[in-house]
C-alpha cells in the first residue's frame, strides 16, 4: 500500500487516508501481544510487595475469575496495574484509557479509581487519607469500586496462593483485544 508523504496532517489528503485507516486494524491485532509483553515485565518488579507484580494482577483476576466475574471483568482485575512500571503514582489513568473503548462505562471508572479505592487500605500508613475515596461517595460505581478493591485487589498479595499463570489468559486477552 506504501507509504504517505506529507509532513503535516494539514497537507494531507483523502488518499492519505486511505491508505492509513486501513492499517489500524493491523495494528490493532498487535495490541494482544504488546499487553501479554507489558504484563511479563511486571515480573520484575517486587516493589517490597510479598508477590511481584506480575502474581498480584494474576491473583487478582483469578480471584475474580474463581469468583463468577465475565471476561470483561476478569480482564479489568488482569490489567488494573498494568501502567505500574510507567507511571507508580498514576498507573490506573495507563490501565483505564488502555481498557476504555473495550469496557462498560463501570468497569473503565472502576479501574481508572481503584487506586484512590485501594488507599482506604493504607494511606493512613503513609501520610496520606485514607478516606479520600469519600469524595467519590455519589458516584454510582463506588460500591462496584469499593468491592472489587475489597474481594480481588486488596487481598491478592498472597505468596501461598496459587493463581492462574499468565498462558491461561493469553488467549482471553487476544479474544478480548482482537480487531471487531
Amino acid at each position: 500500500m506504501g507509504l504517505t508523504s506529507f509532513k503535516s496532517f494539514e497537507e494531507s489528503t483523502k488518499e492519505d487516508w486511505a491508505k492509513i485507516v486501513p492499517q489500524l486494524a493491523h495494528t490493532q491485532s498487535l495490541v494482544a501481544d504488546k499487553i501479554i509483553e507489558q504484563l511479563e515485565y511486571l515480573r520484575q518488579d517486587h516493589g517490597g510487595f510479598p508477590v511481584d507484580r506480575l502474581e498480584h494482577s494474576l491473583q487478582t483476576a483469578t480471584r475474580a475469575e474463581k469468583d463468577g466475574r465475565d471476561l470483561e471483568y476478569v480482564m479489568c482485575a488482569l490489567l488494573h496495574d498494568i501502567g505500574d512500571n510507567f507511571a507508580p503514582y498514576n498507573h490506573p489513568d495507563i490501565a483505564a484509557a488502555m481498557l476504555k473503548t473495550h469496557v462498560s462505562e463501570a468497569n473503565h471508572w472502576m479501574v481508572q479509581h481503584h487506586g484512590i479505592f485501594q488507599g482506604y487500605y493504607f494511606w493512613d500508613y503513609i501520610g496520606m487519607d485514607s478516606n479520600a475515596r469519600e469524595a467519590y461517595r455519589d458516584s454510582p460505581y463506588f460500591d462496584y469500586t469499593e468491592e472489587f478493591c475489597a474481594k480481588y485487589d486488596q487481598t491478592a498479595f498472597d505468596a501461598d496462593y496459587k493463581s492462574n499463570p499468565l498462558e491461561h489468559y493469553a488467549p482471553l486477552i487476544r479474544e478480548f483485544f482482537a480487531p471487531k
